[in-house]
């Protein structure tokens, strides 16, 4: 997992565009248009392309409702964004088990396809893929919504947990009980372990 730094001197604040709405609600559009691919994406991730486009949007629409709220001295939007997209999928939690059991049938992931970079990864993922899901799909919706944050939006634990509005000690309690689950559900594997044998 790449290591996350703050914004520099000459980077992009979110934190500076949601102050500037309070009083020019059209700057709101530069965080819509900067994080909507992203969070978009990870929403279909969970729930399909159809109903990620209207997720997606009330997301920005709930954001941008709620901006007079955002803490300022958070110079990235993206864990708020996530949190407000988790909550949403929520409330969407048949949708998502149904995706999850699809892909526990079929291992066909349409959405992730064309982000995976290498064959090799492709083919372990096609492979491990309907038990992946199947997995997914029996986990409790908090460390389910834990676990896609920091692998399929590439969160850090403290993103996360900041997502999540939860402490550093949950998310670690949490973590540490999934990838049992997951070593269990995999034969005391780990899956994100297994490489190709060289021929």
């Amino acid at each position: 997992m790449a290591i996350k730094t703050s914004p520099g001197a000459g980077e992009v604040h979110d934190s500076r565009t949601i102050s500037a709405s309070l009083t020019d609600p059209e700057r709101f559009a530069e965080i819509f248009h900067r994080h909507w691919d992203e969070i978009h994406r990870y929403i279909a991730r969970r729930l399909g392309p159809e109903p990620a486009e209207d997720v997606g949007a009330e997301t920005f629409t709930v954001a941008f409702r709620n901006r007079g709220r955002y803490d300022l001295t958070r110079t990235d939007a993206r864990p708020w964004l996530y949190g407000i997209a988790t909550n949403l999928i929520g409330q969407h939690r048949r949708a998502e088990r149904r995706r999850h059991r699809l892909l526990a049938r079929t291992g066909a992931d349409r959405v992730s396809a064309s982000f995976t970079d290498s064959s090799d990864a492709r083919v372990t993922a096609e492979r491990l893929g309907p038990r992946v899901a199947s997995v997914l799909a029996g986990l409790p919706a908090g460390e389910r919504d834990l676990l896609l944050l920091i692998a399929w939006a590439d969160l850090t634990y403290e993103e996360a947990a900041e997502a999540l509005g939860v402490p550093m000690g949950t998310v670690r309690s949490r973590l540490h009980r999934v990838r049992k689950k997951i070593r269990r559900a995999f034969g005391d594997i780990d899956p994100t372990s297994l490489r190709e044998a060289p021929e």
